[in-house]
């Protein structure tokens, strides 16, 4: 290639005698960025400042903590006995206090373990800092002070004299040992802290919300064979790995059809009512004089028949489309078929301990192409991604991994261009003269557009890249939700190290080396040549020594954030402009008032970066240590409030994110080593000792992370690694634990249970609804004598009377379907019983009572209810009330003749063998899905047990009823049902479709007789 072309010549001239013109500005700048900027002035601004708005940001909030708790402590208000934090004073000071004394002990209890780790962490970051700083600082700045040399005449700043730029050869030798120290002080404080999270995790184990759980000692099974979709063949995998395992429950997946999209679909309509009554109801006493307007949804069947580009009465709109997904979502529901299954499923043991043995035994087997996992606790799956195959699944991940790729390297010339131009506008005037003349008159309106401009468009972008990471992994097919976050956590550090941490450091560097070339081939030299004259090794380090001040500002300043943080400066602006600028929904109140989730990805993200980088330049740069290290002794007793009082866990996953931050912080050390690999190479003696002797240090980090997996990880994930059958606990009945689980409810798809949301609206409205919707509910047609108020709407709760809820007799003037919210009642304390406002938010578990016994499709792992916590505007019919007595006709476990006990061949739970006599079996207890019984069957025969014969369709006609799922009145209001369906009687006869219907007694399986 010939660089000396005509386009290389124009950044050669100039537009001024005295002035280069633009093309060699913009060079001179992508070279050098921070030429003049990052002066050892800048150190003493930084850390002035970060530390005095730190502490008057503290200290403003200690005082005005007290009387703005449902903010700073809404846990304190929320949260039951079990998980309630100390309880605060009222004097300024009494949280830093509480903080200090709070131990780890307790933290397990009140906020968790992935809280209680994420705690440890940064007291581990912070302790080992203390440390590296205290090491670092007493060795590397007096050899780089003493060591450094400047030519006669020039004066060299001192933040850039106790780099190793200037030192001699033989002081390399520090850099060495360092790197040696380091790594062992790094490797020291890894190995404390994973011993330490073991001790955790057992205790986890051993706890009671774990030892009572029903996900602890539940497997999860996928990409099942389709032979093997079944209840029947989830035991015969299970028994091709574990032959001497006791009896499962188990529960094969139903295809849920089109349900969650068109949940979702009516979720948001209601939403959107919400928001147009909300504005359009804001002054009842002065309604705006148009009625508000909106365009059909896409995903509307009838999309097609509206004129196109009309715009369509908004109320009357949504009202229509929520009554008519009401009515296609009761039908699905209706139709599910049993015989259509999916592949994967859950088997559930009586013992913790054999779950986790067999898990261990198929942890590296794939038993008849089968997945057997540990499952989840329900609310942790991702429903839509179970069905993928494991091909679909890799071919998610390549697409997503491309995806990931191209937004990294599309995002270095941006990041380029913030970096020079937008955080110093000056650089801009420089390649652009028009822009300069602007610039110098107008000085203090672009001086505030200068520091506004780049961290608002960083901090926008660096807020909307989690949502874009989690979406790209959903696609990917994960499973879980916690398993999505600890992806997420993987690509936002690859993200931030590959573009703010390397190509940062490097892209100056790059192109000096490329105007290097430029100018020796302008001057005749050969190009291949002037390539090789280039030392792009202490080009390299030449750029890390002088770009180091820039990242001691930046970690002093992140104090600051840390500070904003506590005082959640971000939440209450959002708040103060959604109450004064706009027109809040009562659902979009109480949720403001709720207890938000902790971003564990994003943090955990920020932590390792800033220790990543840290470890890079602690060689070159020793004031990045202690940086670093004032920050995590702030923000380790920041973060621990926040997470007493105000954050919760979105989904406990017990201590898995430990593995992740592990391999970063082993990642981080190696990246060290190389840099200081690469100052020695470029730096140190000739022979290039100092070079090799930091060699191996890579290798024994690699090594310490196998001996660490090998160590620790079994023991971290399962409670138990023995072989099954050796346990002498196995097989015991926990008949008081069992009694109330249910297998079906609680691990079936929430489509088939999940209540539909009611559309909230404040009680000032209520007595307006009816004439703004008068005409528009009954589309023209009477329901009981023309009773409007009998209506039952769109909402999944009715209103048994045209009373107001809680106040017999006394008339409402409202319209029936709305659940209607008075101020007082707008927060979270009225809906902490409520599964669509605790789901994301710690679930029922952190709220509700932990002894309360579960109803359908409730209890501490599906979003149960409180008894006793008070309900607003209306009385609430409880979710499954009425349905728990119905026949069972759920998922079930195989039921063998008594006589299996009694030949030796299997060690069974004596609690199996009792089933058939006691109420308090397994599979007596198990819950149904929501099925369809739209034709009546009649019951069998005496002869047709066994033989695999059908019930016969009556010839009787009879009213669908409702599924064995929710009860009439939780999924679809009172007698009307859904829109005012009729509801037909429920058909108790023995329900055909389930497996032990035609079964009666079964043979006794043998290990690896197949299907």
């Amino acid at each position: 290639m010939d660089i000396r072309r005509p386009e290389f010549e124009v950044l050669r001239r100039q537009d001024h005698p005295d002035r280069p013109n633009a093309g060699e500005q913009l060079l001179e700048l992508l070279r050098d960025p921070f030429s003049g900027q990052l002066q050892a002035a800048s150190v003493y601004s930084a850390l002035g400042i970060s530390l005095g708005f730190t502490v008057f940001i503290a200290i403003l909030f200690s005082f005005l903590r007290p009387y703005n708790q449902a903010v700073y402590a809404p846990k304190l208000k929320h949260a039951n006995e079990k998980h309630a934090p100390p309880p605060l004073g009222k004097a300024p000071w009494s949280w830093l206090t509480t903080v200090i004394h709070t131990r780890e002990e307790m933290l397990i209890q009140q906020i968790g373990l992935d809280a209680t780790i994420f705690l440890r962490f940064v007291r581990m970051c912070r302790n080992m800092f203390l440390v590296l700083t205290v090491v670092g600082l007493a060795v590397l700045v007096p050899v780089h002070w003493t060591e450094s040399w400047t030519a006669p005449g020039d004066r060299q700043q001192w933040i850039i004299q106790i780099t190793p730029l200037n030192v001699s050869a033989a002081a390399i030798w520090a850099q060495v040992a360092m790197a040696w120290l380091f790594d062992f002080v790094v490797i020291g404080f890894l190995w404390w802290n994973y011993r330490k999270i073991l001790q955790l995790r057992r205790k986890y184990f051993e706890s009671d919300d774990y030892q009572n759980s029903l996900h602890s000692r539940t497997l999860m099974l996928y990409d099942i064979p389709r032979q093997g979709c079944s209840d029947e063949g989830i035991a015969r995998i299970i028994d091709g790995v574990a032959p001497n395992s006791s009896f499962a429950r188990t529960a094969i997946a139903r295809n849920v059809k089109d349900l969650p999209d068109l949940i979702a679909q009516h979720d948001h309509m209601v939403r959107k009512l919400e928001q147009v009554l909300a504005k359009y109801l804001k002054n009842p006493q002065q309604l705006p004089p148009a009625r508000p307007t909106c365009k059909p949804s896409k995903k509307d069947r009838a999309f097609s028949t509206y004129p196109r580009g009309q715009k369509l009465d908004a109320i009357e709109y949504y009202t229509s489309r929520i009554r008519d997904l009401e009515i296609e979502i009761k039908e699905v529901r209706a139709s599910v078929d049993k015989r259509s299954t999916m592949p994967y499923g859950f088997a559930s043991y009586s013992d913790i301990s054999e779950a986790h043995n067999i898990a261990y035994l198929c942890r590296k087997k794939k038993p008849h192409g089968a997945t057997v996992t540990l499952a989840p606790r329900p609310n942790d799956v991702i429903w839509t991604n179970m069905p993928l195959s494991s091909a679909a699944r890799s071919r998610r991940r390549w697409i997503n991994a491309l995806w990931v790729a191209l937004l990294t390297f599309f995002w270095i010339a941006p990041n380029a261009m913030i970096a020079i131009f937008l955080v110093n506008l000056s650089n801009l005037g420089k390649v652009w003269p028009a822009f300069n003349r602007e610039l110098a008159a107008n000085t203090t309106f672009w001086g505030i557009v200068q520091g506004i401009a780049s961290p608002a468009l960083t901090s926008l972008f660096y807020l909307a890249l989690p949502v874009i990471f989690r979406r790209l992994s959903i696609k990917a097919g994960d499973q879980t939700k916690t398993g999505r976050e600890r992806h997420v956590l993987a690509k936002l550090y690859s993200f931030f190290i590959f573009n703010n941490l390397v190509v940062f450091s490097i892209f100056s560097t790059a192109w000096g080396f490329v105007a290097g070339v430029i100018d020796r081939t302008n001057d005749g030299s050969d190009a291949w040549r002037a390539i090789l004259d280039e030392n792009i090794a202490l080009a390299l380090v030449t750029s890390l020594c002088r770009n180091s001040p820039f990242w001691v500002t930046y970690l002093l300043q992140r104090q600051l954030g840390a500070a904003i943080d506590l005082a959640q400066i971000w939440p209450l602006i959002y708040a103060f402009f959604l109450k004064k600028f706009s027109s809040p929904t009562p659902r979009e109140l109480i949720e403001l008032t709720a207890p938000p989730p902790f971003e564990y990805a994003s943090y955990y993200n920020y932590f390792l970066f800033y220790a990543t980088v840290t470890l890079c330049f602690a060689g070159i740069q020793p004031l990045v240590l202690l940086a670093t290290a004032m920050y995590f002794s702030i923000d380790a007793y920041l973060k621990k409030y926040l997470l007493l009082y105000r954050f919760v866990t979105k989904t406990e996953s017990g201590g898995v994110f430990w593995r992740v931050i592990f391999n970063r912080f082993i990642f981080a050390a190696v990246l060290a080593n190389l840099v200081t690999l690469l100052v020695a190479w470029a730096i140190g003696e000739p022979n290039h000792l100092q070079f090799y002797a930091v060699c191996p240090l890579p290798f024994i980090m690699v090594g310490f992370k196998l001996y660490c997996s090998r160590m620790f990880d079994d023991r971290i994930r399962y409670y138990s690694i023995h072989s099954v059958g050796q346990n002498s606990e196995a097989g015991q009945p926990k008949e008081s634990r069992l009694r109330s689980e249910k297998l079906a409810s609680r691990f079936g798809h929430p489509a088939l249970y999940k209540p539909l949301i009611t559309p909230m609206v404040h009680q000032k409205a209520q007595n307006l609804l009816p004439s703004v919707y008068s005409g528009r509910l009954t589309d023209g047609r009477e329901v009981d004598g023309g009773d409007l108020m009998t209506v039952s709407g769109y909402s999944d709760v009715y209103a048994l009377s045209s009373m107001q809820g809680g106040q017999p007799g006394k008339s409402a003037n409202g319209v029936p379907g709305f659940e209607y919210v008075s101020e007082s009642h707008m927060d979270f304390e009225y809906y902490k019983n409520r599964a669509e406002f605790v789901d994301d938010r710690g679930g029922n578990e952190m709220y509700g009572r932990p002894d309360t016994p579960a109803s359908f499709g409730e209890g501490s792992e599906a979003g149960g209810s409180r008894p006793g916590t008070p309900l607003s505007g209306r009385a609430r019919t409880p979710f499954g009330a009425g349905s728990a007595s119905r026949a069972d006709t759920g998922y079930h476990a195989f039921r063998p003749p008594a006589a299996a006990f009694d030949q030796g061949s299997r060690t069974r739970s004596p609690l199996y063998a009792q089933e058939n006599t006691s109420s308090s079996g397994l599979v007596g207890n198990a819950a149904a899905p929501p099925l369809s019984i739209s034709p009546v069957y009649r019951s069998p025969s005496p002869g047709d047990y066994g033989r695999g014969t059908p019930g016969t369709a009556s010839p009787r006609i009879s009213t669908p009823g409702p599924g064995p799922g929710p009860s009439v009145g939780a999924m679809g209001g009172g007698p009307q049902g859904y829109s005012g369906l009729a509801q037909g009687e429920i058909d108790t006869d023995p329900d055909p479709m389930q497996y032990d219907y035609f079964r009666g007694t079964r043979p006794r399986r043998e290990p690896g007789s197949g299907w």
